[in-house]
């Protein structure tokens, strides 16, 4: 006989019938359906987080600590990588940016650091945020900041 879907089964002792109280007592789960009597335990509507050990794992598992802004970060370009990008009188925008490979999405905001010297003439840039050493350096070099 070979192995196929259609004659498959679990091994024998391997599954178990779910355990039905509280039908009747010739099923030998009833009247108090295995809960005893009396007691928080034996109502109604008590949590089921102390059984099992439960309520112990949620209580030692880790919580998010924290807080995250929703807020997206600025990605950062300093000048030095500018100047080895691109070329003189060149528009630098996110879009720009992107294709060049210095950020990785032209959605989020874009910061350029005043890191480094800019030897690039009549550099403009738009759309991007600039730090104040970085506008004293594209200022110095002919650029200009819209």
């Amino acid at each position: 006989m070979t192995l196929s879907l259609s004659n498959l089964h679990s091994a024998t002792g391997s599954t178990h019938s779910r355990k039905r109280v509280g039908r009747g007592n010739a099923s030998g789960h009833g009247t108090y359906s295995t809960r005893g009597l009396k007691g928080q335990k034996s109502r109604s509507g008590v949590s089921g987080l102390t059984k099992l050990g439960m309520k112990k794992m949620l209580l030692s598992t880790p919580k998010l600590r924290g807080f995250k802004s929703l807020n997206a970060k600025n990605q950062a370009v300093n000048l030095s990588t500018i100047d080895k990008t691109f070329s003189d009188g060149a528009v630098i925008s996110p879009v720009t940016l992107a294709k060049a490979g210095l950020i990785k999405s032209s959605a989020e905001p874009v910061k350029i650091l005043g890191t480094g010297e800019l030897t690039k003439k009549n550099l403009v840039f738009k759309n991007v945020k600039v730090s104040s050493t970085a506008v004293e350096a594209i200022a110095k070099a002919g650029g200009s900041v819209k």
